[in-house]
């Protein structure tokens, strides 16, 4: 019901007001004190590590140690790809046109849109939908071929988290499919998204006749899928992992120097797929204007 401009409110009333205008169960700050989930923050500070706080931020309790240890090795995987990803080349242009570090991170971290940077999140809602017709009964190779036909009628057909413009195999997915085998071994995930993510390879190589490997974006979509991260999340994860590389770089270039560089150097041409040269007819020529019309108009 919407107030009455008008409305005598008493004092305490409008502190009362004002103090429920935001409401956080994250962080708890009063003069002396800063909680973190319920945490003295000076407790926190030299016992836990970053990837645990991230935890504790983002799911409100703290992790096991092999949680913040898979949540850390996807974390690390995704730092970089070298200024051949546009985020990275980005944050190296936007320096080398004046901007600050702040400046120059956030130009980049703003194109990590459904593009180039979103590929995790929806190969997560990709694995989702497979794992909720796997709890329906449906066999796995049927659920994920299911799951993939709605999907390329919605979006397309590029699977994310599946194939790279780069590497034959992404090095990174090895890695980190190992140590989701090493936790599931250890009884710390139960692997159920790191069989869903190998049966769409195994899908895709069948349907495509050659083999197209899982990427980095498949890979940390089965950790952060293993350690019950919801979808969104994956994106926000990689945005900031991508960030530290994103720093690093802005940063490197502000060292190296160098002046307004484009994408390419200069002495490497565009492609240009206009209309050849041309020029203006005589009856396309502007009208000189004769002393006495300019007078007239102008005075």
């Amino acid at each position: 019901m919407a107030r009455d401009k008008n409305e005598k409110v008493e004092p305490a009333e409008q502190v009362r007001r004002a103090s429920e205008w935001w409401t956080t169960e994250i962080v708890d700050v009063k003069p002396g004190s800063i909680r973190m989930r319920g945490y003295a923050i000076e407790e926190l500070i030299g016992s836990i590590s970053f990837p645990q706080m991230i935890w504790l931020m983002l799911r409100g309790e703290l992790p096991t140690a092999e949680q913040s240890a898979l949540l850390e090795a996807a974390l690390v995987s995704a730092v970089d790809h070298g200024p051949q990803a546009p985020s990275i080349a980005i944050s190296r242009m936007a320096v080398t046109c004046g901007l600050p570090l702040n400046g120059a991170m956030a130009s980049a971290i703003n194109v990590l849109d459904d593009i180039h940077g979103g590929a995790g999140e929806q190969c997560m809602t990709l694995y989702a939908q497979i794992l909720q017709r796997l709890d329906s009964g449906e066999p796995i190779v049927s659920a994920t071929e299911a799951a993939l036909a709605a999907f390329v009628a919605e979006f397309g057909k590029i699977i994310p988290g599946f194939g790279h413009r780069f590497h034959p195999t992404d090095p990174r997915s090895i890695r980190l499919l190992a140590l989701v085998d090493d936790a599931r071994k250890s009884g710390f995930v139960d692997g159920r998204f790191a069989d869903i993510g190998r049966t769409v390879e195994s899908v895709l190589e069948r349907r495509k006749g050659k083999k197209v490997p899982m990427n980095i974006d498949g890979a940390t979509a089965v950790i952060y899928s293993e350690l019950g991260f919801p979808p969104p999340l994956g994106r926000g994860l990689f945005i900031l992992s991508r960030s530290v590389g994103i720093l690093a770089h802005a940063w490197e270039q502000s060292q190296q120097g160098g002046r307004i560089k484009g994408p390419m150097p200069p002495s490497i041409p565009y492609n240009y797929t206009g209309v050849p040269e041309r020029h203006l007819a005589s009856h396309e020529l502007a009208v000189e204007f004769s002393e006495e019309s300019t007078t007239k108009n102008f005075n």
